[in-house]
């Protein structure tokens, strides 16, 4: 008897070529490239959009505008606010490095001082 890909010589049944045996009963499967493919130069054609008329081309240009016109105000108007909190952070640290800087300046002074009192 001839063997073929799903049967034995002793006509048991074995798994398909394109089947691997893994431990267990679980068969695993070799991932194998498409066989059909579009060509480099195809194009997929989307569905055919209903055509306006010129007044809705506007409408709908206008419309696009408005909408783009109003994102853009909002964008500035969150932009100047964040920018606000930034300065607002930057003034903040800059008042404790000053503090931090004056503080400094006394100990130093004050080490000065009394490095210049025990030599004496």
């Amino acid at each position: 008897m001839a063997v073929t890909g799903g049967e034995t010589d002793d006509g048991a049944e074995r798994a398909p070529s394109h089947m691997v045996a893994a431990t267990g009963d679980m068969p695993t499967y070799q991932i194998r490239a498409p066989t059909t493919a579009l060509s480099q130069g195809t194009v997929m054609a989307a569905s055919p959009r209903r055509l306006h008329s010129p007044q809705q081309l506007a409408e709908e240009a206008t419309r696009k505008w408005e909408l783009g016109f109003t994102k853009n105000r909002e964008a500035a108007r969150e932009y100047r606010r964040k920018k606000k909190e930034y300065v607002k952070c930057l003034e903040n640290h800059v008042a404790v490095l000053e503090n931090q800087n004056k503080t400094l300046i006394e100990e130093v002074k004050a080490l000065k001082d009394l490095y210049c009192h025990k030599a004496e």
